[in-house]
């Protein structure tokens, strides 16, 4: 009886340790397929995502038409400007944070109002005919110096890079008195969100 219990017994295990390797060679076949198929489907969706926004340019002077207007239009200064830039080409571009802007030969070009920005991180995109606005503060209380000429350069993707050369911009007035306290808000679509920021200034 006994060397038949042994044998049972025997059997037994060996089934069990048959079943135990089964389930784990399924487990190991199946279990990295899993995973790696989701860290496939991340890649394939990030891979797409960075294509679609890869497919579209940075706005370049090519396809810009620009413009300056004073705010109100029947104000005596203008120390209150609204830049317009058109897209006139036939394809999507984008808009970076916004533009690098100079009055007459200033030294420096105006300071952003960082809190303009409605979208952090994200570019304005200007489809064929669409518009984009920024306001421009152009004198504060402090001395003044004539200024008849505004440029403007636009940003590219990268930060700190250019995507155009500067942009000559018909000038709303023969002169600005400007000074250091210019400042400028990021590019947006709504022209009343820009002004917002620097109306009451």
């Amino acid at each position: 009886m006994k060397p038949l219990a042994t044998h049972r017994v025997a059997v037994a295990a060996g089934l069990a340790l048959a079943l135990g390797c089964g389930l784990s060679a399924q487990a190991s076949a199946t279990g990295p397929r899993t995973v790696s198929g989701k860290a496939q489907d991340a890649m394939t969706h990030r891979s797409v995502v960075s294509g679609a926004k890869a497919t579209i340019a940075a706005c370049s002077q090519k396809v810009l038409g620009v413009s300056a207007t004073k705010e109100p239009a029947d104000s005596k200064d203008a120390r209150h400007l609204l830049l317009t830039v058109k897209n006139t080409g036939g394809k999507k571009c984008n808009l970076y944070r916004y533009p690098l802007v100079r009055l007459g030969n200033g030294k420096n070009t105006a300071r952003v109002i960082k809190k303009s920005d409605p979208h952090p991180g994200v570019p304005v995109t200007l489809a064929p005919g669409k518009k984009a606005y920024a306001a421009l503060l152009v004198n504060g209380p402090m001395d003044e110096y004539k200024a008849k000429s505004i440029t403007l350069s636009l940003q590219s993707r990268k930060p700190g890079g250019s995507a155009s050369k500067p942009i000559n911009v018909p000038m709303p007035v023969k002169t600005l008195y400007a000074n250091d306290f210019q400042r400028v808000t990021y590019w947006t679509t709504a022209p009343g969100y820009a002004l917002d920021f620097i109306m009451s200034k």
